[in-house]
C-alpha cells in the first residue's frame, strides 16, 4: 500500500469506538472516516491498542481479535519495529522530547515515507522532517 497517512493509537480506539465513558463521541466518526481512506499503522500502535482495549476497556480477547482483523483490513499488516528504528526513535526523543512510545510511531512513519501522523497526543502541526503530525479533532 502506497500512503502518505500513519495512525497513531488514538485514531484507532476512537475508529473502533473504544475511548472510556465516551459512548456517542464525535471522534470516533472523524476517526472512521480517516482509517476507511487508508493508512500505515506499526507494531507499536498495535501493542498500544491491545493494552488498552484489554486493560483499560476491559474488552475479551475474542473480541480484541476481532478488532485487530478489522485493522489489518483497513491499514495492511503493521510495520515492523527494527533497530534502525528504535535507534532512530532514541534520536527523535533526545531532540524533541517525546516519550520512546511515542517516538517509536514517529520513526515508523518517518521510515514508511509518510508526509502525515494522525495523533491526538503529539504536538498538532508539529514538522519534524517530511512528516508533519496533525490532529485530526481539531475543528479547523
Amino acid at each position: 500500500m502506497t500512503t502518505s497517512a500513519f495512525f497513531d493509537t488514538n485514531v484507532l480506539l476512537y475508529a473502533m469506538g473504544l475511548r472510556a465513558g465516551r459512548s456517542l463521541d464525535p471522534r470516533s466518526e472523524t476517526a472512521e472516516e480517516l482509517v476507511s481512506l487508508g493508512g500505515l499503522i506499526s507494531v507499536q500502535v498495535l501493542n498500544e491498542f491491545v493494552d488498552v482495549a484489554s486493560r483499560k476497556m476491559k474488552r475479551n480477547w475474542e473480541t480484541i481479535s476481532q478488532y485487530l482483523e478489522v485493522i489489518e483490513s483497513l491499514c495492511g499488516k503493521a510495520l515492523p519495529l527494527t533497530a534502525e528504528i528504535h535507534g532512530m526513535a532514541v534520536g527523535l526523543s533526545r531532540r524533541h522530547g517525546y516519550r520512546i512510545y511515542d517516538s517509536l510511531i514517529l520513526a515508523a512513519a518517518m521510515q514508511a515515507g509518510c508526509t502525515t501522523l494522525y495523533s491526538e497526543d503529539m504536538q498538532d502541526r508539529q514538522t519534524i522532517g517530511k512528516l508533519t503530525i496533525v490532529n485530526p479533532f481539531i475543528a479547523r
